[in-house]
C-alpha cells in the first residue's frame, strides 16, 4: 500500500506534509514518474463516492450510505440513483449526462489501454448513471431534468444519508423545449451503448433505442431548457444553458451517428451544421459548450477518408488544436506560469481535464491516418499533441509549483478539506445520529481536514497565478465534480500504456 493511501498518512502524516508544503517549508517537488495505474483506480472510484440511491453490497467507498431512497415519489416515478454532480445533494440532470458522455467516451477510446478490472468498474461507474438517465426519459416526450431544490441544499451543509430539504422533480413536458438536456442525454445513451456493445448487447441495444427517441424529442421542441419559467429558477444559475441549444443537438447526433452509423444522422450533421453553429465557439468544451469535441468527434470520419462532406468540422478541430501550441501564432490559450491551461471563472480543471483528453483523442486519430496539423509555422504532430496533454496531466498529479496532487488521496500532500458535505461531516458508520441542516456549519467552517478521504476526487484547482486555497469555504478551486474527473479517466488511462 501506498502511504498516501494508508491510514496513519491521512490522520497523521500527509495534513503535516500538506501544512509545510503550504507553509513554503517543503521544496517544490518536480516528478519525474507518475503511477498513473494508481491514479486511474482512485479517479474511477471517485464516482462511487458521488452515488445517489441504495448502495449495493460491493460499495468501495465506505463511508458513504443510502440517500435519496425517495426520489421522483411526488411524480410517481422512480428516480433513484445517478450522482450528485459535486460537494451538494442535487442531482443536475445537465452536467450527469455530459459526465455519462465523457466516461463512455473514456472507454471507447482509450478502454482498451484500461487493467481488465478498471475498465469493468468504469463500466459500472457508466451504468449506474445510464440507469438513471434511462429513469429521467422513461416517459414520451417528457425529461425529469433534476432532483432537488438547490436554493434549499445550498443553505445546508448536510449529509447526503441525512437531507430533509425538498427533493423536488423538475420536468419539462412537450411542447416546452429541452433541446439541451434531452440532446446530451441522448448522446450520453448512444455513446453508452458503444461502450456496452461487447461485454452487454440487450442493453446496448436499450441504450441506443431511447437515445434515438430523446434525440427526436430534443430536436423537435427546440429551445433551452432554462429558458422555461417553471423550472428556471431552480436550474439557474447552477446549471442554465449559458450558450444556446445548437451544440447539443449536433453534438447528440454525431454520437447517433458513430452509435449506429444511421445514414440520417450523417446528413443532420451535414446539413445542419451552419444554422446550428458549428462554427461558434470552437475553442471550449464543457457541460456546457460542445463545439470542441463535436469537432474532435465528427473529425474522425474525415480522418478516416470516409466522409469528406464533414471537412469543416475537421478545419476546426485542427484550429483549435492549434490554439494550445504556445510557439504557433495561432496559439489562444491562456496557461499559468507552472504550464497549467487556464480560464476564466473558477473550476479550472474542468477546462485542463476536457483538453487533455480531446488532445489525445485527435492524437490517435490523427497517428491512425498518418497526419499532422498545420499550424502556420509549426506542424503540430500527435506526439507534440500529447507532449501538451501529459504536462497537464501531470501537472494535475502534482509536477506544479506547489508540489502537490490536486486529486485527493493520490501521492503524499493533497487537498484535505475540500468543498464537499459527505466528505466533511463525519461518516454514518461512525456518526448514526442524525445532523440536521444547520448543525453542518460547525464542521464547513471548521480549519480540521475532512473526516472521510473522497479518495480520487479531483478538485476545482489553482488559479492562474498557480496559487491553491486549502479550504473548503472556497469553493471554485476546491470542490470536486464528476464533470472534472470524467475525461481524466481517459487520459489517465492513456498514459497508463504510455507513460514515457
Amino acid at each position: 500500500m501506498k502511504l498516501s493511501s494508508s491510514p496513519y498518512c491521512r490522520q497523521y502524516l500527509c495534513p503535516i506534509l500538506a501544512a509545510l508544503s503550504f507553509l513554503g517549508l517543503l521544496p517544490v517537488y518536480k516528478a519525474s514518474y507518475h503511477e498513473y495505474g494508481e491514479a486511474l483506480s482512485k479517479c474511477i472510484l471517485f464516482f462511487e463516492g458521488q452515488r445517489s440511491g441504495f448502495l449495493p453490497q460491493d460499495q468501495r467507498m465506505s463511508w458513504r450510505g443510502h440517500s435519496g431512497l425517495g426520489d421522483g415519489w411526488m411524480v410517481k416515478t422512480d428516480l433513484t440513483g445517478g450522482y450528485y454532480d459535486a460537494g451538494d445533494n442535487v442531482k443536475f440532470g445537465f452536467p450527469m449526462a455530459f459526465t455519462t458522455t465523457m466516461l463512455a467516451w473514456s472507454v471507447i477510446e482509450f478502454g482498451g489501454y484500461m487493467p481488465p478490472a478498471e475498465l469493468r468498474n468504469a463500466l459500472v461507474a457508466i451504468k449506474w448513471s445510464t440507469d438513471y438517465l434511462l429513469k429521467t426519459v422513461s416517459q414520451p416526450n417528457r425529461i425529469f431534468v433534476q432532483v432537488g431544490d438547490p436554493i434549499l441544499d445550498h443553505n445546508c451543509w448536510e449529509r447526503p444519508e441525512d437531507m430533509d430539504t425538498a427533493r423536488t422533480v423538475y420536468t419539462v413536458d412537450a411542447p416546452n423545449p429541452a433541446s439541451d438536456v434531452a440532446a446530451e442525454t441522448a448522446a450520453a445513451l448512444a455513446a453508452s451503448s458503444i461502450a456496452f456493445r461487447s461485454s452487454d448487447s440487450g442493453y446496448a441495444d436499450k441504450l441506443l433505442g431511447t437515445a434515438t427517441r430523446v434525440f427526436d424529442f430534443a430536436d423537435t421542441y427546440r429551445g433551452a431548457y432554462s429558458d422555461n419559467a417553471n423550472i428556471r429558477d431552480g436550474v439557474c444559475p447552477f446549471y442554465c444553458d449559458f450558450d444556446g441549444y445548437q451544440d447539443e443537438l449536433l453534438w447528440g447526433a454525431a454520437w447517433l451517428r458513430r452509435a449506429s452509423q444511421g445514414d440520417s444522422y450523417l446528413s443532420y450533421i451535414q446539413n445542419n451544421g451552419k444554422t446550428l453553429g458549428a462554427d461558434d465557439n470552437i475553442n471550449e468544451f464543457g457541460w456546457d459548450n460542445k463545439h470542441a469535441g463535436l469537432n474532435v468527434l465528427v473529425s474522425k470520419e474525415v480522418l478516416e477518408g470516409s466522409t469528406y462532406s464533414l471537412q469543416s468540422y475537421k478545419a476546426s478541430a485542427d484550429s483549435f488544436m492549434c490554439t494550445l501550441i504556445p510557439e504557433s501564432s495561432y496559439s489562444h490559450i491562456e496557461y499559468t506560469p507552472g504550464g497549467l491551461i487556464y480560464k476564466p471563472g473558477g473550476s479550472n480543471l474542468q477546462h485542463a481535464t476536457t483538453i487533455a483528453f480531446l488532445l489525445l483523442v485527435y492524437a490517435n486519430y490523427l497517428e491512425k491516418s498518418s497526419q499532422t496539423v498545420n499550424c502556420g509555422s509549426v506542424s503540430a504532430s500527435p506526439a507534440m499533441l500529447r507532449a501538451i496533454a501529459k504536462r497537464q496531466v501531470d501537472y494535475i498529479l502534482g509536477d506544479n509549483p506547489k508540489g502537490m496532487s490536486y486529486m485527493v488521496g493520490y501521492s503524499y500532500v493533497f487537498p484535505q478539506r475540500i468543498h464537499h458535505r459527505g466528505s466533511s461531516l463525519p461518516s454514518v458508520k461512525d456518526h448514526p445520529q442524525f445532523i440536521a441542516c444547520t448543525e453542518g456549519s460547525i464542521y464547513f467552517n471548521s480549519s480540521n481536514p475532512n473526516p472521510n478521504v473522497l479518495v480520487g476526487a479531483v478538485v476545482g484547482g489553482p488559479g492562474e497565478d498557480d496559487a491553491y486555497e486549502d479550504d473548503r469555504v472556497a469553493f471554485r478551486q476546491s470542490e470536486p465534480t464528476t464533470y472534472i474527473n470524467a475525461p481524466f479517466v481517459g487520459a489517465l488511462a492513456y498514459f497508463v500504456a504510455n507513460p514515457s
